[in-house]
């Protein structure tokens, strides 16, 4: 039984019965481990429990769904968030935590840096490329990565009344934030081949729903009226303080931009240009 919480990290579940002992060990000490049950079928959470997890179960499919439970679960006073697939290293959460806990930011969100070619395949990462110029663009937030892994206070989180439980969920989150005037920071955290079937971009079915339901929000925000802009109409700008981001040539590229287009017109023909083709994931995960 661990003795002083720090964090409650949030860890997503749905058959991830092969990450788990890896992710277990890597937790850093004062950091407790939240795994939310989504549905598995091979004993993800009977693991989860025997490994000196917290344990929820949430029988409402969607990202959302298992990630709100363990919010609403959590009780110290900083909640992070994880992937359970063994993807991200949980040795990288102080990256994200720690800014919280020195009162430098209100939210922090891990920008995914590959750490082999193949953890991040190029489709996903243009069309994340696309919503996060996007982001830009609405928010005038200096974002690079929609990522994941995150952190912010437990308390502040649940005053955002946070309504998504499907794969828009991390979106929501952040449009919340930026409405709120929150300080937003992005860190640099790695990103590794995950283990296992991806859930989202590893299926046609799954991208599309993420496409769906961050296409979702995007028009629901872009319908709300002036939040986020100058007397102008113009986004204010809501600087990263102290990220570890730099863009790339990839973020400027008019063709990159194009093609992750095209990967959210496929669900959103309000953004759709004329014979625009299809592309099949964002850069979300579950």
């Amino acid at each position: 039984m661990m003795k002083h919480i720090r964090v409650d990290v949030v860890l997503p579940c749905l058959n991830e019965s092969k990450a788990l002992p890896w992710i277990m060990e890597r937790m850093p000490d004062g950091y407790r481990a939240i795994v939310v049950d989504n549905g598995s079928t091979d004993g993800s959470a009977e693991l989860a429990h025997r490994l000196g997890a917290y344990v929820v179960h949430e029988s409402r499919r969607g990202f959302g769904a298992a990630a709100h439970a363990g919010l609403l679960a959590a009780t110290a006073p900083i909640v992070a968030f994880c992937d359970a697939d063994a993807s991200m290293d949980p040795q990288d959460l102080p990256l994200v935590v720690d800014p919280i806990t020195a009162n430098d930011a209100d939210l922090v969100l891990g920008r995914r840096r590959p750490t082999t070619r193949s953890a991040w395949p190029p489709h996903a990462r243009l069309a994340n490329t696309y919503l996060s110029w996007r982001l830009r663009r609405i928010t005038g937030v200096n974002i690079h990565d929609l990522g994941p892994m995150r952190s912010a206070r437990r308390d502040d989180l649940l005053s955002l009344d946070l309504q998504d439980r499907r794969s828009g969920y991390p979106l929501e989150m952040f449009l919340g934030a930026a409405n709120k005037n929150w300080r937003i920071r992005e860190v640099d955290t790695g990103y590794a081949p995950r283990v296992g079937r991806s859930k989202v971009t590893g299926t046609i079915r799954g991208t599309l729903n993420a496409i769906a339901d961050m296409s979702a929000l995007l028009r629901a925000e872009g319908t709300t009226g002036a939040a986020g802009k100058d007397s102008l109409g113009r986004p204010e700008h809501r600087a990263v303080h102290g990220s570890t981001a730099h863009n790339s040539t990839a973020h400027n590229s008019t063709a990159h931009n194009s093609t992750a287009h095209n990967a959210v017109a496929a669900a959103d023909p309000a953004t759709a240009s004329p014979g625009a083709a299809t592309a099949d994931s964002t850069g979300a995960r579950s």
